[in-house]
C-alpha cells in the first residue's frame, strides 16, 4: 500500500477492524518514510456475470439508470432513487458472492422497486420478465393487488390468540 502523503511504497497495519456489519474491513496504518497516519476501507468487489459470460464490475448507479426509465413522470425523488440502489447493492452483498449473475441483479430490483412504486415496477416487469402479451400483464397486476388485499387483511385483523389451557382446567371436576 502507497502512503498517500509521500507515495513511499512500505506501510504497515496498525489496526484492523470490521465495519459496516462485517461488509468492509477498516484498516488505521502508518508510513514508515514519513510516518504520517490514514485509514483504508477494504470491501468486497461484487462482479456482474452477463449472459455473454463477460464480467463487468457492479454499478450502483447503472442499475439505478435502468429504474430510473421505468420511474419516468412517476415523481419519485432522487433520495428515493438512491435509497432503492443501495437496498439493491445490500441484498447482493448480503447473498455472500463477489460474482452475481445479471439476472441475479434483475431480480435484487424488483422487490424495492415493488414496493417503492407499483407502476413503475410493472413497466421494469414487462421489460426483465419479457412479458408478451397483455394477459402477463394481468397476471402480474392480479398477483400484486392480492399482495396488497393480504396485506391490508393482516394490518385490519389483530392477531386473536388462543386461550391457554392448563393442567387444572383440562381436567373435569367431579
Amino acid at each position: 500500500m502507497n502512503c498517500p502523503f509521500c507515495k513511499h511504497g512500505d506501510t504497515r497495519v496498525l489496526d484492523s477492524r470490521v465495519a459496516d456489519d462485517g461488509t468492509c474491513i477498516r484498516r488505521r496504518r502508518v508510513c514508515s518514510e514519513c510516518e504520517k497516519r490514514f485509514t483504508t476501507v477494504e470491501q468486497m468487489q461484487l462482479t456482474v456475470l452477463k449472459r455473454s459470460g463477460a464480467t463487468e464490475p457492479f454499478s450502483r448507479d447503472k442499475a439505478v439508470a435502468g429504474v430510473r426509465k421505468a420511474l419516468k413522470g412517476r415523481g419519485v425523488s432522487e433520495d428515493a432513487l438512491a435509497k432503492l440502489g443501495q437496498d439493491v447493492e445490500d441484498a447482493l452483498r448480503a447473498a455472500g458472492s463477489a460474482e452475481i449473475a445479471s439476472h441475479e441483479v434483475g431480480l435484487a430490483v424488483l422487490e424495492p422497486l415493488k414496493q417503492l412504486d407499483e407502476v413503475a415496477y410493472l413497466r421494469f416487469a414487462s421489460v426483465y420478465k419479457a412479458f408478451a402479451s397483455a394477459s402477463d400483464f394481468a397476471d402480474e397486476i392480479a398477483g400484486l393487488m392480492a399482495a396488497r388485499a393480504d396485506a391490508e387483511l393482516q394490518q385490519a385483523t389483530p392477531e386473536i390468540a388462543a386461550p391457554e389451557t392448563t393442567a387444572a382446567q383440562a381436567e373435569p371436576t367431579n
